[in-house]
């Protein structure tokens, strides 16, 4: 699948680092995908490799923590849509409800920067929903998890690169 996403934006003509920025907006993928391509496959030095990833992968938040709720709200009027989100919220509250119930905006933190797959500013995003944390301080809490995540998998990554 990561190489079907990478065809068919390279088929647009963009950049790399175009590519790079996209992939890390992606739910799922995020930066803990976009550092490594870039890395690994695109040969980009690691600072850029983490600086496109870390930006990219938080302009989705905003968005999230802002409109997903009202969305949710409105969709969730067709059957279809009620069943996905409440499977998507009862997934991310499954996920995160000890660290963020108990630490609030710090578990969050903690929660994001974790570089594991459902562990991500997507996901964090919809858990400061779920636990109402205000975006005052969820979004500079989400912020800090992806730093640290992106510097967690730019470490690794740079690892491999050195063992090859």
């Amino acid at each position: 699948m990561k190489e079907t996403i990478i065809n068919f934006l390279k088929e647009l003509k963009l950049t790399n680092e175009l590519i790079t920025f996209i992939i890390s907006m992606l739910p799922i993928v995020e930066l803990r995908g976009s550092i490594p391509i870039a890395i690994l496959k695109f040969k980009m030095p690691v600072l850029k490799s983490f600086l496109i990833s870390v930006i990219g992968n938080l302009v989705p938040v905003l968005p999230i923590i802002y409109f997903l709720e009202p969305i949710r709200k409105f969709l969730s009027r067709i059957i279809i849509f009620k069943k996905f989100f409440d499977w998507l919220y009862e997934r991310v509250y499954r996920k995160s409800e000890k660290n963020i119930q108990k630490y609030g905006a710090i578990g969050l933190a903690i929660f994001v920067a974790i570089p594991l797959p459902g562990t991500g500013a997507w996901t964090g995003s919809i858990a400061a929903i779920l636990f109402n944390i205000k975006t005052k301080y969820s979004f500079p809490a989400i912020t800090v998890g992806v730093i640290i995540a992106g510097i967690i998998v730019s470490i690794i990554v740079k690892g491999l690169t050195i063992w090859h």
